[in-house]
């Protein structure tokens, strides 16, 4: 197998420093232009690579020509339901014909020009069709910072937590895509002091900072992936916002979990991370400190240390970090999940998006979500305009960033963005 994370492989391909897609990356996304209709392609520096134009000039012959001839459709899906090694081969011929020392299509200007589009004339477009979404709950400093808030200070986990993936069922319709603006959502809400609910805007909208994984190849109904096989139907990771209104979730929640504080909206970016291009960044997981059942155990090295940041852009006012967190002290790996997730028998479609709950870590300016970081509202953060935030306000853009970094090689995910309008 070509070695594709090479950190001594460079492009010929002008990659600027810091660039989040170097040829170690090489994430899929969809894109169109102008002229060209949704399709397939491969981020490199401020480049896509056009892969249905790619395959239309023969630099693709030496792979399966029912692969390529998928890279014309407006989603994903059907290239990835081939898993990850067809994903694999086409990457690791694009690292091949992209490195430094390759004349095929370095040398060949008219194909350059139809192959390479630049970043800034593209417009990016969902990568894939999401037919379901799961969103777990599997950082355990989120888990003891919202019991400590709503339940037990002194025992803020429920029983289960250690026992097993906690997980709802999303709504897959409303997710949407990095620059897509979301109007705050309505619903009922009721304080502590009220007899009665009442219905209004959300006056507690907060994002939660989040990895989603995606599926490519699917599972049959009545079977179970194991955790030793779970990485076969894994594609690569997204960036992800399971945005929330915490007054309209809190009131609902019992007896039955998420609904309106959650469906109204999620937003992922829109490059899809491979699990190839992530190899280097595999960590250890933390300690899980009380026996689990056998389908759940793991062993290795099954985290990912990803470094990640959520801003907040006040309308006209300058972007402000208020968040740093890392992906690989998650608690529950995406294997497990995934085992979790599929040991009924519950299958799992190509396209299928697994979110792994909010990324919190162990101090303050870790916590993955407006609710922990200003302590439900009782801790304001601070602007440079004057202003407080306990939640997100209307016209506020909220951008998260990840990437991992190694031997002065940077896998980046680019962002996910969005701005807040006001209830319609």
């Amino acid at each position: 197998m070509l070695n594709s994370n090479n950190p001594t492989i460079t492009s010929w391909v002008e990659i600027p420093p810091q660039s989040d897609f170097p040829i170690q990356n090489l994430p899929f996304g969809i894109f169109k232009t102008t002229d060209r209709s949704p399709r397939a392609g491969v981020a490199i520096g401020h480049f896509i690579i056009d892969l249905h134009e790619l395959a239309q000039q023969g630099y693709l012959d030496k792979i399966d020509s029912t692969t390529t001839s998928l890279f014309s459709q407006p989603y994903l899906n059907s290239f990835f339901s081939g898993g990850r090694s067809a994903v694999r081969k086409i990457r690791e011929r694009l690292s091949e014909i992209l490195r430094h020392d390759n004349p095929e299509l370095r040398d060949h200007t008219a194909n350059r020009k139809k192959i390479l589009v630049p970043l800034h004339d593209a417009t990016l477009c969902m990568p894939i069709k999401i037919g379901n979404y799961t969103d777990f709950y599997s950082s355990i400093e989120h888990a003891s910072n919202v019991g400590k808030l709503f339940r037990d200070p002194q025992n803020p986990l429920l029983p289960n937590w250690k026992h097993m993936p906690i997980a709802y069922h999303g709504r897959a319709s409303s997710i949407i895509l990095s620059g897509t603006p979301i109007h705050r959502p309505k619903g009922q809400t009721k304080t502590d002091g009220q007899v009665n609910p009442v219905f209004g805007p959300t006056k507690a909208l907060d994002f939660e900072l989040e990895m989603a994984f995606v599926i490519g190849k699917p599972s049959t109904l009545g079977h179970s992936i194991s955790v030793q096989e779970a990485e076969e139907h894994i594609i690569g990771f997204m960036l992800f916002n399971d945005w929330s209104a915490r007054d309209i979730q809190r009131w609902e929640y019992v007896p039955l979990g998420p609904f309106l504080g959650k469906n109204f909206g999620s937003s992922i970016s829109a490059w899809i991370v491979t699990l190839d291009a992530l190899e280097p960044y595999r960590i250890e997981g933390p300690q899980q400190d009380i026996p689990i059942l056998p389908y759940l155990q793991v062993n290795g090295k099954n985290n990912f240390d990803i470094q990640l940041e959520v801003i907040i852009q006040p309308k006209e006012g300058k972007e402000v970090s208020i968040c740093q967190t890392n992906f690989k002290n998650i608690y529950w790996s995406i294997h497990q999940q995934l085992a979790h997730h599929t040991i009924n028998g519950c299958n799992v479609d190509t396209g299928d998006v697994m979110a792994s709950g909010t990324i919190s870590g162990s101090d303050e300016k870790s916590y993955g979500s407006m609710l922990e970081l200003t302590w439900n509202g009782k801790k304001p953060l601070s602007m440079p305009d004057g202003t407080e935030r306990k939640f997100i306000q209307d016209g506020d853009t909220v951008i998260m960033r990840g990437f991992s970094t190694k031997n002065g090689i940077r896998i980046g995910f680019g962002e996910v963005r969005n701005t807040i309008l006001p209830s319609l």
